[in-house]
C-alpha cells in the first residue's frame, strides 16, 4: 500500500475495525463504521446493534451517521467521510446519499447485499441529486477474515 492516501484510509479503517469489535459477544454481525470530518477528526461511530436493540435500522453506518449529525448539529454531513468495514446495503447506501457525505470508504465487498457496486450501485446512481466519492477494498482481506470467522461461529 504505497499510496499515502491509501495508508490514511487504512488508518481510519483500523478505527472502524476496532468499532466492529464492540459487536462481539452479541449475535450482531461485527461491522463497524466511523465518520470523520474534513480535518480527519472522528465525529461519529457505530457498530451493528440490530440484535442487541431489536432495531432493524441499527446498522453500523446508520448509527455512525446519526452520531455525526448530532455532533455537527444538522443532517448535512458535507465535507465528511464514512469509513465502514463492509460494503453498505441499500438502506445504508440511501442514508449515505441523503446525508450528503462527500466520501465513502469501505473494506470488504458484499456480494449478497452490497449496494455500492456488488448488486446495486445506489450511491453512484446519476438519477440521484448527490453522489459521494467511493473508495472500496481498503483492508478488504482483514475485514473479510473477521466476518468469515464470525459466520463460522454463528451459523444461522
Amino acid at each position: 500500500m504505497a499510496d499515502p492516501a491509501r495508508r490514511a484510509w487504512a488508518r481510519l479503517m483500523e478505527l472502524a475495525l476496532a468499532e466492529a469489535e464492540y459487536a462481539r459477544g452479541s449475535a450482531d454481525i461485527p461491522i463497524g463504521a466511523v465518520v470523520v470530518n474534513a480535518d480527519g477528526e472522528v465525529i461519529g461511530r457505530g457498530h451493528n446493534e440490530r440484535e442487541a436493540t431489536g432495531d432493524p435500522t441499527a446498522h453500523a453506518e446508520v448509527l455512525a451517521i446519526r452520531s455525526a449529525a448530532e455532533v455537527v448539529g444538522e443532517w448535512r454531513l458535507t465535507g465528511c467521510t464514512l469509513v465502514v468495514t463492509l460494503e453498505p446495503c441499500t438502506m445504508c447506501a440511501g442514508a449515505i446519499v441523503l446525508s450528503r457525505l462527500d466520501r465513502l470508504v469501505f473494506a470488504a465487498y458484499d456480494e449478497k447485499a452490497g449496494a455500492v457496486g456488488s448488486l446495486w450501485d445506489v450511491v453512484r446512481d446519476r438519477r440521484l441529486n448527490h453522489r459521494p466519492e467511493v473508495i472500496g477494498g481498503v483492508m478488504a482481506d482483514e475485514a473479510g477474515a473477521r466476518l468469515r470467522d464470525f459466520f463460522i461461529g454463528h451459523r444461522f
